[in-house]
């Protein structure tokens, strides 16, 4: 009799055990608006969300939500900045209220991956994020890479001629819209979730992107161009909310952002290596990449040069970030 009462007590106090862990264990839901098979959701899965889940003894665990799932970026960025959403992997979409998140995309300005990184991962990404956390309230975890944006068109465009006219897909961010209306286009901006269906209709002749994007959201399906301009360069920002930060132990912190560092690592060197595979996929998809001779390009950046001047008189400390962005190494 006493030894099943003991089995008894051993039972309960067990249920309860698993009960308490079962209570105390946090989901951090993170939203993005990336294809599956990015190098973003990649770096995710392989990364971000086994780290976390391991290093936390399932105290933590991580559900990712690609593809819009949560709603297109403004809105899972305004769920990130509200609490309701836990980590989100917005593009510069802050810029128009934190203009010094938009300078990595100012046309033509960081030359390469190692120049990009260098400038983010190091005091310049830092002063970007200490304004963005005090102007939206959002914790700063990692800077990532979506990538050098060229142009994809159902047209060829060689010459700055070609641009006059075409209907380009742009980001809903002024410094795009400006830039494509430099070039000549007619800019239609939208979000990314519209872009598909927009090309597929003709309602637009081309868009604006990383290729990496481009292959993984199935452009090349109605697409047939891609003019290699680099013509500036998309950083991704992974942000928590001050809601679920306030939450976490100080060990937790630790983990997330330990996590959030070996996800950035991995993301940067996937999206630079793979360049390459993706021209070779969409070459075979038939898609034909053209790259601008040096004539040309001079033309495009003396197009977008007003830009810098419209910003240089809009922001004090513009000119100065530029200079200290050129000169970095």
């Amino acid at each position: 009799m006493k030894k099943h009462v003991v089995n008894l007590i051993a039972v309960a106090l067990g249920s309860l055990a698993i009960s308490t862990v079962n209570a105390e264990t946090i989901t951090i839901k993170v939203a993005n608006y990336f294809a599956a098979e990015h190098p973003q959701n990649v770096a995710l899965k392989e990364k971000f969300k086994p780290l976390i889940e391991q290093k936390s003894q399932g105290a933590l665990k991580v559900d990712i939500f690609e593809n819009n799932k949560l709603g297109g970026e403004q809105q899972f960025y305004t769920g990130v900045r509200n609490g309701t959403i836990d980590v989100g992997l917005p593009g510069m979409i802050m810029q128009g209220d934190v203009p010094k998140m938009g300078i990595p995309e100012w046309p033509f300005l960081l030359r390469d991956f190692k120049h990009a990184k260098a400038v983010l991962l190091g005091p310049i990404g830092k002063e970007m994020a200490e304004s963005l956390e005090q102007t939206h309230g959002v914790h700063v975890l990692a800077w990532s890479v979506n990538g050098f944006r060229m142009f994809s068109t159902s047209r060829q465009v060689a010459n700055m001629q070609d641009f006059k006219g075409l209907r380009m897909r742009m980001p809903n961010s002024p410094v795009f819209v400006k830039l494509g209306q430099a070039l000549g286009c007619n800019v239609s901006p939208m979000p990314l979730s519209e872009v598909f269906t927009a090309m597929e209709q003709k309602v637009v002749d081309g868009q604006e992107n990383p290729i990496a994007v481009v292959r993984s959201s199935g452009f090349y399906e109605v697409q047939t161009n891609i003019l290699e301009t680099r013509h500036a360069f998309s950083p991704n920002v992974l942000i928590v909310s001050k809601k679920l930060w306030a939450k976490l132990s100080a060990e937790q912190k630790k983990i997330v952002e330990d996590a959030a560092k070996a996800y950035a690592d991995y993301e940067w060197q996937l999206s630079e290596n793979g360049y390459e595979d993706d021209k070779k996929f969409l070459m075979e998809k038939k898609m034909k990449f053209i790259t601008p001779d040096a004539n040309f390009r001079q033309q495009m950046e003396a197009a977008v040069q007003p830009i810098y001047e419209e910003y240089y008189a809009k922001y004090p400390w513009a000119k100065d970030m530029v200079a200290k962005i050129k000169a970095t190494k």
